[in-house]
């Protein structure tokens, strides 16, 4: 029969031998996705003639100047044009519930709950294009959230999803 401190010894040896397990699962290649392969490969570098290049003249047409677009560049007769995301109405409550709600309904690292206008009414005190910028990049406790295939508007669409709920 085994006395006390045996068995404490024979549980704390049984707990860290399921740790490492654990830990040694967690940091198994099975799962490993194609992204890291491609992070781990070198980049293809073209090889380009070099020729006189000439700087980029940006061309704003009336259309673009009243729209949210960015600006057509034009370089060494090269036009390189981008639209606007077109998002779903819903695209910032989509987002806030998948992401955001973790955080924001429950208060967790002091973040603003939603609804809550007196949480909010420091960082109302901000510019949107703050808020914007502090959400797509992250803001003291607050981490990135434009990244995973999350774009920008997106991030931008749940911001405004949330500040509506404290108008």
């Amino acid at each position: 029969m085994m006395n006390k401190k045996q068995r404490m010894n024979k549980l704390t040896l049984s707990a860290i031998g399921v740790s490492m397990l654990l830990a040694l699962s967690a940091c198994s290649g099975d799962n490993a996705t194609e992204e890291t392969a491609a992070v781990n490969e070198p980049a293809e570098t073209a090889l380009v003639e070099e020729a006189p290049v000439a700087e980029p003249e940006v061309l704003i047409s009336e259309t673009e100047a009243k729209s949210t677009a960015t600006p057509v560049i034009e370089e060494a007769g090269q036009e390189v044009t981008t639209e606007p995301e077109v998002l779903a109405a819903d695209a910032g409550a989509k987002l806030y519930e998948s992401n955001c709600k973790v955080c924001h309904a429950a208060g967790l690292l002091d973040a603003p709950k939603y609804g809550d206008t007196a949480a909010w009414t420091a960082r109302l005190t901000k510019d949107k294009e703050t808020l914007y910028m502090h959400s797509v990049k992250g803001f003291n406790k607050m981490p990135a959230q434009a990244i995973n295939g999350v774009t920008e508007a997106q991030v931008k669409a749940a911001v405004d999803y949330m500040l509506a709920s404290v108008s």
